[in-house]
């Protein structure tokens, strides 16, 4: 597979790479308490981790990309987490450090979760893929599982999740929505999933009102809430009145709330950020992969290797919190395409699918495979401008 989906580059962060390390870890939100004495140095690319002790609880952790917070992307992981707590209880003792900077910091992070005896992480942001890769070919003994990315190995999982699923069942209702015609999308950075999601959110509307169009505004990061309101306020202005966004924070659908436009929320429920303009949320509850990797564990099943992408038939992802605003014989709409989805009788990506230059990128009758959702770099027929090149 080529270059897909996440993640997560927090360039508005890079200052907090200095207190992400060893320190970091005893301040960044950690369940556990500080390393137990002895633990190697953070940066010893051999340390091994701590053996565990028979009856001791399993020892699990999660790197962030972004803050906890109290919505968005790292929330919705946390959420996961949270409920591994909850599901395995002494069983399990989990641990996460948050606003973890992409590069040397997620080496230097992994190396000391190690240290602490970890006996499986979780890096929860495509842009950890190539620390997480290294560190795992160092630490045999761990196991390693990483959010969006493509690259596996004997102790290395790869899972994610299929939000071009609920963003067309958000297009569906922006189809009904709109006024203008006109949709807004604010996005992070062009890559493949990003692009699948701007894609799912137009051709879902497009079922309703075929010549509705899409306006993209592009903030270049993940997280960045002023650049988020200020490409929702252009897109606002330039006519946009139903707006759906691929970034971490809730300032976009703050700004629309604001703007009198409607909009809906991502990765989490938005929908007290939301108020009035809050359509719904499209979410991945990532919970339902966390308990299957940690059950895995502890029965002694988990084997490294494996490439895992679950959607709404596996309940990972939804759209939910739908409005009253909505008329009710669109939420039921929605609700059979849903039942389709989850049956698998209906997919997003199924041919014809034309580019906005008119060419055919798949053929009629034909459903999309991974490996060709894996490598979307275009836009659908109805997304204005071209897409840019990736930063």
């Amino acid at each position: 597979m080529t270059l897909d989906t996440h993640k997560r580059t927090l360039l508005k962060l890079a200052a907090a790479a200095t207190a992400v390390g060893a320190a970091g870890l005893a301040g960044c939100g950690r369940k556990e308490d500080a390393a137990p004495t002895g633990a190697p140095p953070a940066s010893a690319p051999g340390a091994a981790a701590a053996p565990a002790t028979a009856g001791e609880p399993l020892k699990a952790a999660w790197i962030y990309v972004g803050p906890v917070g109290s919505a968005g992307w790292s929330y919705a992981h946390d959420q996961g987490r949270k409920a591994v707590d909850a599901a395995f209880g002494d069983k399990v003792k989990t641990t996460f450090v948050e606003s973890v900077p992409e590069g040397a910091d997620t080496e230097r992070v992994l190396r000391d979760l190690i240290g602490q005896g970890n006996q499986i992480i979780f890096g929860t942001s495509f842009g950890f893929m190539e620390a997480m890769v290294k560190v795992a070919k160092e630490h045999p003994e761990v196991k390693f599982e990483h959010a969006t990315g493509y690259k596996t190995g004997e102790n290395l999982n790869v899972y994610d999740s299929r939000f071009y699923q609920d963003t067309y069942l958000a297009g569906v209702i922006a189809g009904h929505m709109t006024k203008t015609g006109t949709l807004g999308y604010v996005g992070s950075v062009p890559i493949p999933e990003v692009l699948r999601n701007i894609n799912a959110f137009t051709l879902g509307a497009q079922s309703v009102q075929p010549d509705i169009k899409t306006r993209v505004v592009w903030t270049n990061n993940w997280f960045d809430p002023p650049k988020e309101t200020e490409a929702a306020e252009s897109l606002m202005t330039s006519g946009a009145d139903v707006l759906l966004q691929n970034t971490d924070s809730p300032a976009v659908i703050q700004a629309v709330a604001k703007g009198g436009k409607l909009a809906f929320g991502w990765d989490s429920d938005m929908s007290e950020f939301g108020s009035a303009a809050h359509l719904g949320s499209a979410i991945a509850d990532w919970s339902h992969y966390y308990k299957k990797a940690i059950q895995s564990v502890l029965d002694g099943t988990w084997k490294g290797g494996q490439t895992t992408r679950w959607g709404v038939p596996e309940g990972q992802n939804d759209l939910i919190k739908l409005s009253d605003k909505i008329p009710a014989e669109v939420r039921a709409k929605v609700e059979d395409i849903k039942n389709q989805m989850k049956a698998r009788t209906f997919d997003v990506f199924t041919g014809p699918v034309t580019d906005t230059e008119g060419k055919e990128r798949l053929a009629a009758g034909t459903r999309a495979d991974d490996d060709w959702m894996g490598k979307i770099d275009f836009y659908v027929k109805g997304v204005e401008g071209k897409v840019p090149a990736a930063k």
